[in-house]
């Protein structure tokens, strides 16, 4: 091919980002396109993590590197499906990578799941991110929340609801996500794992950071702390996990303080069921015990606990793309190292796929590294047998979508939002003040 190779990245979050670095540093001359559903990129960075984990925010400073490259441009505000289609992309590109990570709940089959105070936590985490689709309000009315799941993300979720409104204000978070949680009236949150401390998904340093509030109390049952052949295993053989199991092990044996709110982590509780008549009253878990080799079973003992709210945080759950195959039992897109394969499991020619839509909501934010490597082997290896695009020209694809009066967003309209977001946390005396309206997100990257 005597021009630069042309491809399309179908998600500016970490995995998409990845991807057009890694292909950037390959020995192929590229011009790589980067479409993002959002005005602004970094995806999962910018509305998936807790308001108050600026050490993960600073991946965005490696992200950013990336972007400012010459032979990259972001194109925000573009949504696959609705403003072009697989076929467009393959006029103007001779590959296209999807990345477009996960952002749906995965479901929870308990009876009761559904009724009213019950929600996702991926729902949630929009909400307190600013997420420009998500609500402006959230019905912050219980006392006493679950939260179903023992993950980081669960562990997000039950932070921010026992937090105070003003130990997060100096945060990004915008007024009406502070508004909501000064007016919650919130005193207990309940984090149930259906396995053992050792068998938790935490990471050492986010269970750590659950006690450094000066107002929420972190509570664990020393009747909880339960280990068999399996749990000690797994301690000997990682690091992380005996990490957290010994800080839960000083938690459970330490006396309850007196911070004004409660964060209570439960092991071996199963939910079976969410109780009440219409809205959520209770909920319900079998006590379970450890069979041996790290898995539960059943009790047959039950326990009823007083609370109005359920969120659910039992993962993440990719969504299906136009024009895309699909697994929708393991919410990913079929592949051979990368290349997306069909229904009759052939490669669709010059598709590619990348991240946890390639691999399944799994890992670190580091771990699509890895994936996106796999990836560009793929492409690059298929490079000289790829369909070339009709019109490769990178003004082609801009006169496209303005035809189709699609008020796209770039890099250098990110600069410029990004300079608006700090400006308006200077003022109020912080470092950045999320803007959540689609439309005030665009028109400040357009101005």
């Amino acid at each position: 091919m005597t021009r630069a190779l042309r491809v399309a990245i179908v998600g500016a979050g970490p995995a998409g980002v990845y991807a057009a670095d890694i292909l950037d540093k390959s020995d192929t001359d590229v011009s790589i396109d980067l479409y993002e559903r959002m005005p602004a990129p970094f995806g999962l960075i910018r509305y998936g993590v807790a308001p108050d984990h600026p050490r993960i925010k600073g991946i965005v400073t490696a992200l950013h590197k990336v972007l400012d490259k010459p032979s990259i441009r972001l194109l925000g505000n573009v949504d696959f499906g609705t403003d072009l289609k697989l076929d467009d992309l393959r006029e103007f590109y001779d590959a296209v990578i999807f990345s477009t990570g996960a952002a749906a709940d995965r479901d929870l089959n308990v009876p009761g799941i559904d009724k009213n105070g019950s929600y996702g936590a991926a729902d949630f985490v929009s909400w307190y991110d600013g997420h420009p689709d998500a609500p402006r309000e959230w019905p912050l009315t219980a006392r006493s929340v679950a939260v179903i799941g023992a993950g980081d993300v669960a562990l997000d979720v039950a932070r921010i609801l026992a937090k105070t409104a003003d130990e997060l204000a100096t945060t990004e978070i915008p007024d009406n996500v502070y508004a909501g949680l000064k007016a919650s009236p919130v005193t207990d949150v309940h984090v149930f794992g259906r396995r053992g401390p050792a068998q938790a998904k935490f990471t050492p340093q986010e269970l750590r950071e659950l006690d450094h509030s000066p107002n929420v109390e972190v509570i664990v049952n020393p009747e909880d702390i339960e280990f068999d052949e399996g749990s000690i295993a797994e301690m000997r053989a990682h690091k992380q996990v005996d990490m957290v199991v010994k800080t839960l092990q000083e938690w459970a044996i330490r006396d309850e303080g007196d911070r004004p709110k409660r964060l209570h982590l439960h092991f071996f509780h199963s939910p079976v069921e969410v109780l009440g008549d219409g809205s959520v009253s209770g909920l319900r878990t079998e006590r379970t015990e450890l069979a041996g080799d790290g898995n539960v079973r059943g009790t047959g003992e039950y326990h009823d606990w007083d609370i109005q709210a359920v969120y659910r945080a039992v993962g993440y759950l990719s969504s299906a793309l136009p024009e895309v195959p699909f697994d929708h039992r393991t919410g990913t897109v079929p592949h051979e190292a990368g290349r997306v394969l069909d229904i009759d499991g052939d490669q669709v020619p010059g598709v590619y796929v990348t991240g946890w839509i390639k691999r399944g909501p799994v890992g670190l934010i580091g771990h699509t590294k890895g994936d996106a490597q796999e990836t560009i082997r793929s492409l690059l290896a298929d490079a000289e047998s790829l369909t070339p695009a009709t019109q490769p020209d990178e003004d082609a694809v801009l006169e496209f979508l303005e035809q189709r009066g699609v008020e796209y967003t770039t890099w250098d309209g990110w600069y410029q939002l990004d300079a608006h977001e700090r400006a308006l946390g200077e003022a109020e005396g912080r470092e950045r003040k999320k803007v959540v309206e689609r439309e005030e997100m665009v028109r400040v990257s357009r101005a």
